[in-house]
């Protein structure tokens, strides 16, 4: 991450695009910020304008007026609002070399718009409808990049029922079904990264660490307290992040799992081609418009 300076540092533009989802706080703020003192062109998908204005102006005052960045609207849990994002974007007629599919939330109960348990269809449905929407973008825009923020915690996650996914959650707090959802992050990575071999765009998911974010603001007493034990803060976690998105080092691989910006090792769950392509055919089936 940049240090912060209270004096403005001009910002060479270069011709790179990037979308990041729920860029108006944590993980996603860090990024879209440091993307755009890089240099690139960001979009900030996020459900409301004025979150973003902080940021917005943030990376104006950093640069001096001179990087590029701006609000596209996305709401994650209503499939209507993915489509209209992804029109938006399109129509605009820009290559798309970044997306980073980061936004996410954790111990909530409830339904997303479209009627997914809230955690899923917010954390994968959603971007996996995003993608795929994007995706002729980012073949043209080739060598380009999907990053997916998951977590370590797919690790507590034994599989994916299908039917699950589509009623109420049954565990305490929702971290159970956050796990599922992360499970679902890590397999759609890798199964897309199968999918678009050869097309010049390559797939990476990561866990940033526990990270200090509003995803956790609703976690019930006590677990609130312990998972705040091992909190690092929006900057830290924010690293492998953009070591995905911008590394030369990783510039061939695809498909895989990162931690601390290196490779690790995930699940045999997670590493389940044929689970990972049961998802895909499922989610293309929820997707459909």
């Amino acid at each position: 991450m940049t240090p912060p300076t209270s004096t403005p540092t001009p910002v060479t533009p270069n011709s790179r695009v990037a979308l990041v989802t729920g860029a108006n706080s944590g993980i996603g703020r860090v990024t879209a910020v440091e993307l755009a003192l890089r240099g690139y062109h960001v979009f900030l998908a996020c459900r409301d304008a004025g979150k973003t204005t902080g940021v917005l102006n943030e990376i104006a005052h950093r640069s001096g007026g001179t990087a590029r960045a701006e609000f596209i609207a996305l709401d994650l849990g209503d499939l209507g609002s993915v489509r209209q994002c992804a029109q938006a974007f399109n129509a605009r007629e820009l290559p798309l070399h970044l997306l980073v599919n980061n936004a996410g939330l954790a111990g909530q109960k409830g339904f997303t718009t479209s009627g997914f348990e809230l955690a899923f269809g917010v954390c994968h449905v959603g971007h996996f409808l995003l993608t795929r929407l994007l995706l002729d973008r980012l073949k043209q825009a080739a060598p380009s990049r999907v990053v997916v923020v998951a977590s370590r915690a797919h690790r507590h996650a034994k599989g994916i029922d299908f039917a699950a996914v589509r009623q109420p959650s049954r565990s305490r707090g929702g971290l159970m079904d956050y796990s599922v959802a992360k499970l679902a992050n890590i397999l759609f990575a890798a199964e897309l990264g199968r999918r678009l071999a050869g097309t010049g765009v390559t797939t990476y998911a990561l866990h940033p660490g526990v990270v200090a974010t509003g995803i956790w603001r609703v976690l019930p007493w006590p677990l609130d307290r312990l998972v705040k034990l091992f909190m690092i803060g929006s900057e830290e976690g924010a690293q492998t992040t953009l070591y995905c998105a911008t590394s030369d080092a990783v510039a061939r691989q695809t498909g895989l799992y990162y931690v601390k910006s290196a490779v690790a090792k995930t699940t045999p769950v997670a590493a389940d081609a044929e689970l990972a392509q049961a998802l895909w055919t499922a989610s293309e089936g929820w997707t459909e418009a």
